[in-house]
């Protein structure tokens, strides 16, 4: 019985045994960190992002649910899309005012 002589260390299987639980161990560890990714679509918290905050390269990722919407800066002040809708005024107390501009009042009639 020439099996049972065989030393143990020169047996290539149990490198290879030992490589297949290394990298086990590894798949274990990224999948453990894509869960804990804030991003993550297996998540159902509401999280928003922000990359380079205040630079003209800014980067505002929100999440919402499984919807993910990416915003990118162009860089320029006061630009994107839109229209201006009215005016904000400060009161003396701090309090803010909003007043439509050109629209409809609260009963669908226009200003007169």
């Amino acid at each position: 019985m020439r099996f049972l002589d065989e030393d143990e260390e020169l047996n290539p299987i149990l490198s290879a045994v030992n490589l297949v639980d290394v990298f086990l161990v590894i798949i274990a560890a990224l999948l453990i960190a894509l869960a804990q990714n804030p991003l993550s679509t297996f998540s159902s918290e509401d999280v928003t992002v922000i990359k380079n905050a205040g630079k003209p390269n800014m980067e505002i990722i929100v999440k919402k649910g499984k919807e993910i919407k990416q915003y990118k800066s162009t860089g320029e002040v006061g630009s994107g899309e839109g229209m201006r809708a009215g005016i904000a005024y400060t009161m003396a107390d701090g309090s803010f005012v909003y007043v439509p501009e050109g629209g409809k009042d609260k009963t669908g009639a226009k200003p007169k």
